[in-house]
């Protein structure tokens, strides 16, 4: 028995070594764009704004996950569209990518504008936070246009095979982003001592500087996806309808989902400053290890995409089954590492109060066992975008957070008025739970096994 589930769920070397050669550089850059984060974090923890700017963060958080909809669904066929060799649909799907990634963009540029500060009154009722949150907002807003744009030209190159460029611009990103926000937050040397202004003027100028080497990178080495604007902007209906009817369910996924995380927001936020300083902290630390699952994921989505673009049903079928496998092994590791190392990564931060820095430590720890389970639940979904089985994706994703993780999170904090964070953060992933046992279900009727590069003319 053990030999049959070896071969039906571990496979050869040269799996392995095709996985890693996409997996790494994207899982690298995941890391680096969650470190990046943590480092604002870190920052912002030195002049006790950690709450204020994690408050502000969830208009980024709305926009960047409607964009993960919207170009992660184009990316299921441009990674088909690679895999069956046709650069002129390639090209148009860069064309869409850009046009609904920065009308995104723009809209929450000016719903931070003009309602900024209502959004963040609704998440956190305390003025201070609010005024200090707008201050960051005012300038941070404008990030949210070169990083819809560094995000289109990092996932063509993820759909071409090639992440390595990506993880390069990622740690440069990263770099200049540390460099700006010590500069700007302390005021160090010449530079004026902006505070919270400063992290978020430098995180403009990193993104902004990513965002102009990407451009300039992909027309000076003629990348398959960027062309002639005539070219690439030639959206004609029998192109755009069908990608848009399959789009249409992962974007109002995403949508509903993100908001649906800024609402665990609003329901934390019940418990104090206090318990939200633990929460932003702990939820951190979280986002560095995540950087397994979604690169991992996004991977296993270029990867099966590919094969089935090249007509390779009963392959990709196979290479599902060793995914599953290799993401056992994967949240395992993921598990004993968030757990060694939950206390020396919430030292790292500036909370004073040792109970503060306890309930952070606890709070890694619930966030463990919600990642183990994230892990198979983002390769589920993976497997499933891979052949456009998105409908399906709305129950599983966005429907189980609707209808079990926040009425949950809701309950416990108002109705039966829990205190602590991490026992709150535990009851909840139940939702992680349910969602599993769908989800593997539906990966097992292979719905997903199919070509989609037939859809579009």
């Amino acid at each position: 028995m053990a030999a049959g589930i070896r071969e039906k769920y571990f496979g050869p070397k040269e799996f392995y070594q095709r996985t890693a050669k996409i997996a790494v550089p994207l899982a690298l850059q995941q890391l680096l764009s969650s470190a990046m984060s943590i480092a604002d974090t870190l920052m912002v923890s030195w002049i006790g704004q950690v709450t204020a700017v994690g408050t502000a963060a969830q208009i980024d958080t709305l926009s960047s996950m409607i964009a993960y909809g919207m170009i992660g669904g184009i990316g299921i066929f441009s990674a088909q569209f690679y895999g069956a060799k046709d650069e002129h649909n390639l090209k148009r799907c860069f064309g869409l990518s850009l046009v609904l990634s920065m009308a995104n963009a723009v809209f929450w540029v000016l719903m931070a504008t003009f309602f900024g500060r209502a959004i963040l009154g609704f998440y956190m009722n305390d003025a201070a936070i609010v005024g200090s949150g707008m201050a960051y907002l005012s300038v941070s807003k404008y990030s949210l246009i070169f990083g819809a744009l560094t995000f289109c030209f990092s996932y063509m190159y993820r759909s071409i095979h090639k992440a390595a460029l990506a993880l390069n611009v990622s740690i440069m990103a990263m770099v200049l982003n540390i460099l700006f926000n010590w500069l700007l937050i302390f005021g160090i040397g010449p530079f004026p001592k902006m505070g919270v202004v400063g992290a978020a003027l430098g995180t403009v100028l990193a993104q902004g500087i990513a965002a102009a080497f990407l451009i300039i990178h992909a027309y000076a080495t003629r990348q398959p996806f960027v062309g002639k604007l005539s070219e690439m902007f030639q959206l004609t209906a029998g192109f755009v309808k069908p990608i848009i009817l399959k789009i249409l369910p992962l974007i109002f996924n995403e949508t509903t989902f993100g908001f649906g995380l800024t609402l665990f927001v609003k329901a934390f936020g019940q418990l104090g400053k206090s318990q939200m300083d633990a929460y932003y902290v702990g939820n951190q630390i979280c986002n560095v290890f995540l950087f397994a699952v979604y690169g991992y994921g996004n991977a296993v989505q270029v990867l099966l995409g590919t094969l089935l673009g090249q007509g390779k049903i009963e392959q990709a079928k196979q290479e599902c089954r060793y995914h599953l496998g290799l993401s056992f092994v994967i949240a395992l590791i993921l598990v004993v590492a968030m757990v060694v190392f939950a206390r020396p990564l919430v030292d790292l931060f500036a909370l004073q109060d040792p109970a503060v820095v306890a309930l952070a430590v606890r709070i890694v720890y619930v966030f463990a066992v919600k990642i183990s389970m994230r892990l198979y639940n983002f390769i589920i979904f993976s497997i499933l975008k891979s052949g456009g089985d998105s409908k399906i994706i709305q129950f599983l994703d966005s429907g189980m957070e609707w209808m079990v993780g926040l009425p949950t999170a809701f309950a416990c904090v108002s109705l039966f008025r829990l205190q602590d964070m991490a026992v709150v953060l535990l009851i909840t992933q139940l939702e992680q739970l349910v969602r599993l046992f769908f989800g593997m279900a539906r990966v097992h009727k292979n719905y997903w096994a199919k070509d989609i590069t037939v859809l579009v003319h």
